[in-house]
């Protein structure tokens, strides 16, 4: 009887352990990373947290990227860095047929945590999720969907995470090149706003502001848990494969090509305006207040908006409110044909930023050589009039 109860007692040990086993294994929990859409705000790509509990036939997507364009005032909010986006959780079939609806495949890396660690990550995201806490200030390089997924898988396992050292030196700008390479118009309105600060050489970290640099990072990471070392990622696939979505056509000509098609115009209507001794105010009004508003929403930025590396861009030597203030006094001038000192002065502002600009610590855009030479140009045929008229 006493075997007979030893063995019951065994096989019954037995049987909740492997139960407990299948409970454990039962959970699942990877790391989600979109491919780009054709929207500005999807060039990027995307990065997610799925949750999988088989036994209770659950399977929840964690996303940190959700925002809304009906928030009040979110243009300026955007504009002021002052951007609030939010935790949401959603099924993982809804989340699923959006991105294979935009033509956006899904790549998913299953973690390689231990029971406690899917455990304790579950609740630091449900934590995450209570509505007094699922709001946070994004910031694009340093707290967007991607860093928060990564912040919260790190906090979740019991050791050290190690990522394998990448000998490349990039920069914010140089990442977001290669993701805006096909979009030429949104890559330039991008290096318009961006400083200085977006070209320095970042850290292997700070690179993981991009859910694709993630994605690579997560590869070859480890986990170190005193004398155990284990991978981060045991199994990786696509789970959502589709054909990209063909964009649609935007405008024709590049930002340099209409750029240049402009020195082109500007230099035909000087030529006018010294053959014919006359000044076309109507174009200085179309030039100067382009340059000015330009400046002014550079400027809005340099001085107030808490955007990461706006603040430090030179830009804004080029692009500035001056011309906007100054152009009623401009047009009296041209109006009553009296000289004007501005155009002097701006003819050599001008030749000084083509001529130090290879000098500043900022890498400028190839277009705005011809958008400067245009603007040269403008004020040229002004002193070209003047010597014709003033002999």
């Amino acid at each position: 009887m006493k075997k007979c109860f030893l063995i019951f007692l065994f096989a019954l040990i037995s049987v909740n352990l492997f139960a407990q086993s299948e409970k454990r294994d039962s959970i699942e929990i990877s790391l989600l990373t979109c491919n780009p859409g054709n929207e500005i705000y999807s060039l990027f790509g995307h990065t997610a947290i799925r949750y999988q509990n088989f036994d209770k036939n659950i399977d929840l997507v964690y996303n940190y990227g959700m925002f809304s364009f009906k928030t009040p005032n979110f243009v300026m909010r955007f504009v002021k860095g002052e951007t609030d986006y939010e935790l949401g959780v959603i099924p993982f079939y809804y989340f699923e047929s959006e991105y294979a609806m935009r033509g956006s495949s899904v790549y998913q890396q299953n973690l390689n945590l231990t029971y406690d660690e899917k455990d304790r990550l579950k609740t630091l995201l449900d934590e995450n999720y209570e509505p007094n806490n699922r709001v946070y200030r994004y910031n694009y390089f340093y707290d967007n969907c991607t860093t928060r997924a990564r912040d919260k898988i790190e906090e979740s396992i019991n050791g050290k995470v190690i990522y394998t050292e990448s000998n490349t030196k990039e920069s914010f700008r140089s990442i977001i090149h290669k993701f805006t390479k096909n979009n030429e118009w949104d890559q330039f309105g991008i290096d318009l706003c961006l400083g200085s600060e977006a070209d320095r050489d970042i850290s292997d970290r700070e690179k993981m502001f991009s859910p694709f640099y993630l994605l690579e990072a997560l590869k070859s990471a480890k986990i170190s848990t005193g004398d155990s070392i284990r991978t981060l990622v045991k199994s990786e696939k696509y789970i959502v494969e589709v054909e990209p979505e063909v964009a649609e056509k935007g405008f024709p000509l590049s930002p340099f090509a209409t750029a240049c098609l402009l020195l082109i115009l500007c230099i035909s209507v000087a030529y006018f305006e010294v053959r014919h001794n006359k000044i076309y105010w109507g174009w200085d009004i179309f030039m100067f207040s382009a340059q000015g508003v330009a400046g002014c929403i550079v400027a809005f930025l340099f001085f107030f908006s808490v955007h990461p590396t706006v603040d430090s861009n030179w830009i804004l030597i080029l692009f500035n409110p001056i011309p906007l203030l100054y152009l009623p006094f401009m047009i009296r001038n041209v109006v009553k044909k009296k000289k004007d000192l501005f155009h002097y002065i701006n003819i050599a502002y001008l030749t000084l930023f083509i001529l130090i600009m290879p000098f500043i610590s900022q890498k400028f855009d190839l277009t705005i050589l011809p958008l400067t030479a245009s603007l040269l140009v403008c004020s040229l045929g002004h002193i070209l009039c003047y010597r014709k008229r003033f002999k």
